[in-house]
């Protein structure tokens, strides 16, 4: 007879390490990608007169605050789509023969 009352996996569980490049890794280039294309049209300086003409940020800074964001933007993106792609054997319990 079969315990169904023990958890079965599809596959074993991914180290954290394993886990978080898979996320961080691509983010980081699409970011990188991203940050390149947005400033080929767009001078920091200029966007700064039209958003914030008080603060003194340099063209560096600029660049750095886009390419974070747009990191945390596709970081954020790669979480969902592994949170959806988890097996749903490892969080639902087989149901019991009838």
């Amino acid at each position: 007879m079969t315990d169904y009352t023990a958890p079965r996996f599809d596959h074993p569980p991914r180290p954290l390490t394993q886990r978080l490049g898979a996320i961080l890794w691509p983010s980081f280039f699409s970011a990188a990608v991203m940050t390149m294309v947005f400033f080929a049209f767009v001078d920091p300086l200029a966007l700064r007169d039209m958003t914030f003409p008080d603060l003194p940020l340099t063209r560096t800074l600029g660049y750095s605050i886009a390419f974070f964001m747009f990191w945390l933007a596709t970081a954020a993106s790669s979480l969902f789509t592994w949170i959806l792609l988890r097996p749903a054997s490892r969080y639902n319990r087989p149901l019991p023969p009838e």
